[in-house]
């Protein structure tokens, strides 16, 4: 069926405005962390393989880290193991940090890769510990109750913060054209494993890899002000005063300060952007207006 004019002029302008990020970011770098409710709706998946799939296909160079609470979740409860949370932190003893590998390691993963590869990618799924990826440290928590006069520093079992990235699987897999889809699994010199927040892990890796964009999928709209309104087209130097002054607090602290210290440690940009949106990622990457909070690294 041919299109009417109206309908062929709409798509003739988006291809338009298309062109000069496609000859701006080919051969870029764009690191993106994929993970909340766009994880677990079937439809959010599938839109999100065939932007990534897109950005390929256009000269891109896009790797996908991934998170995996919710799938988490219901297996510990599947398994009756108990979680417990500490500053926002799952405690993860032995038994917890199987199951943790064999979700984000293995069926989320697996399942994502074959999303993507159905898409038309060619994705291979790793995590932190295949080549050397991530090498992880203990990570200690500041836990305080209302019977502490002082926050005290708690071990938590195998969650880990990032030590050290070597990327030269993620370069071997670049090369020979193939998506990089990483579950966020570190490993410290003894061998053992550790479960890291995905947000971190992507943050790291772009700025390791001196990425163009690093792009967290989140569930709101973006960064809001104290009005609730969205967000955009800030400086380093805005954000750390939107932190200063209470803005920026709660659970979208620790999203906002990964990407300010990827901004700072050399990538071009960070984009906090709402997952639940179709085709998000394109949306942001593509088009002027975009979908959510952008933070570049210019010096105002």
């Amino acid at each position: 069926m041919s299109l009417d004019r109206a309908a062929a002029a709409n798509v003739a302008s988006v291809l338009t405005e298309a062109l000069p990020y496609i000859q701006r970011f080919t051969g870029k770098t764009i690191v993106v962390k994929f993970g909340g409710n766009a994880m677990v709706a079937d439809d959010l998946t599938a839109s999100f393989a065939r932007d990534i799939v897109l950005m390929k296909l256009v000269g891109m160079n896009p790797v996908v880290v991934h998170g995996g609470g919710p799938q988490i979740n219901d297996l510990l409860n599947k398994l009756n193991i108990k979680s417990e949370f500490i500053a926002g932190m799952r405690v993860t003893d032995a038994a917890t940090m199987d199951i943790v590998e064999m979700v984000l390691g293995g069926s989320v993963n697996k399942a994502l890769v074959t999303v993507l590869n159905r898409a038309g990618g060619k994705a291979i799924g790793i995590t932190g510990k295949d080549g050397g990826l991530i090498r992880a440290r203990k990570m200690l928590v500041s836990h305080k109750t209302a019977e502490m006069t002082e926050p005290q520093l708690m071990d938590i079992g195998q969650v880990g913060e990032v030590q050290a990235i070597d990327t030269s699987i993620i370069d071997t897999l670049v090369a020979s054209n193939f998506i990089p889809v990483i579950a966020p699994i570190g490993f410290d010199e003894s061998g053992a494993s550790y479960n890291i927040n995905a947000d971190l892990v992507a943050g790291k890796i772009a700025e390791v890899l001196k990425a163009e964009k690093l792009m967290l999928l989140t569930n709101v709209a973006g960064l809001q002000d104290k009005g609730g309104n969205v967000l955009t087209g800030l400086t380093t130097r805005q954000v750390d005063g939107l932190i200063e002054d209470g803005t920026i607090y709660g659970g979208m602290l620790p999203k906002i300060k990964c990407a300010l210290d990827a901004v700072k440690g050399g990538v071009t940009s960070a984009h906090i952007i709402d997952g639940r949106v179709p085709h998000a990622v394109l949306l942001e990457v593509f088009t002027d207006e975009g979908v959510g909070t952008l933070i570049t690294n210019r010096r105002n």
